[in-house]
């Protein structure tokens, strides 16, 4: 049966991967690309090559005006039959900004806005569209368990506080450099792990959700607000890193987010899927307190 999944972050990486296999191993599915300005009509263009069925909605997952109005012409699409029925959603799309000073036009901290409260407001104004069975994925990062062997100290583990101090700018140490923009970014990716977890526990029965963690994947656009050298490392250096087990490539992260959407990965609401596989998210990320307190904030946060 035709069916729609809502995609963010579709545009490059592996999301741009993802999205190409889901086209082409699922032959009823329309794909609904949500890209900023003019680039949403370019990738709708190119991934509908072959005869697959691929739209747009523009917005910019730093305002939550604009991701409220994407959602609701969303909604009206679906309402007046323009779209088939919305069985998934996957906000893939991520950032990592160079410091934790960077602010959107609400007045919060751009890494958490893009992160979390886009996703969650996407998920929240589309609920009560879904069609079951349908998916929820939000993309993670194994960078929330904070330790050594999971991003060989690369980035700075998580460091939680309430939702309204990480909601908004200066949230941590030195906030002006990279060390808290990468703090920023771990700690955002925790926060989709505590929402999914209570997304299981609260979204109607027949709406799955499930984080998905990629790995630590070099070249794609993470990065491209670093600065040169680290840019350079991304995109020429560290990609040889994916002949190794620490890395993954951005064709295996690309298809293994498929599976998860497309459920030939098998998944139970709540899960973690590392890869390619159901595995445990870290132990902090398992306090049904603190996700509690989240959701409180974040509904909060995103009410019109």
């Amino acid at each position: 049966m035709k069916h729609t999944i809502v995609m963010t972050g579709a545009s490059r990486g592996i999301g741009r991967v993802a999205a190409g296999h889901i086209l082409r191993r699922s032959t009823d599915v329309h794909l609904l690309v949500v890209a900023r300005g003019s680039s949403g009509a370019r990738l709708a263009a190119e991934l509908a090559t072959g005869g697959h069925e691929v739209s747009h909605v523009p917005a910019d997952l730093g305002s939550l005006d604009s991701v409220r109005s994407a959602a609701t012409g969303i909604r009206d699409r679906l309402d007046h039959g323009e779209l088939p029925p919305l069985r998934g959603f996957v906000g893939n799309a991520g950032i990592q900004y160079t410091n934790a000073l960077t602010e959107g036009p609400e007045g919060f901290e751009s890494t958490f806005t893009v992160n979390v409260l886009a996703n969650h407001l996407f998920v929240r104004l589309l609920q009560d569209r879904f069609a079951a069975p349908a998916r929820v994925v939000i993309t993670a990062s194994d960078t929330h368990f904070g330790d050594f062997r999971h991003n060989l100290g690369m980035v700075p583990g998580p460091e939680w506080k309430s939702p309204d101090i990480l909601a908004r700018t200066g949230a941590f140490a030195e906030p002006d450099t990279a060390v808290a923009g990468r703090t920023a970014y771990s700690t955002s990716k925790l926060a989709v792990v505590h929402l999914v977890h209570e997304y299981a526990r609260r979204l109607p029965a027949g709406i799955d959700a499930v984080a998905y963690n990629p790995g630590f994947v070099p070249g794609t656009g993470l990065a491209r607000h670093a600065d040169p050298v680290s840019r350079f490392a991304m995109r020429h250096i560290l990609p040889m890193t994916t002949l190794t087990p620490f890395a993954t490539s951005r064709n295996a992260a690309g298809r293994h987010l498929a599976d998860v959407v497309l459920g030939t990965t098998v998944a139970p609401t709540g899960s973690y899927v590392d890869r390619n596989r159901v595995d445990r998210s870290s132990e902090e990320s398992y306090d049904p307190r603190r996700e509690g307190e989240l959701w409180d904030a974040v509904e909060r946060l995103t009410a019109a």
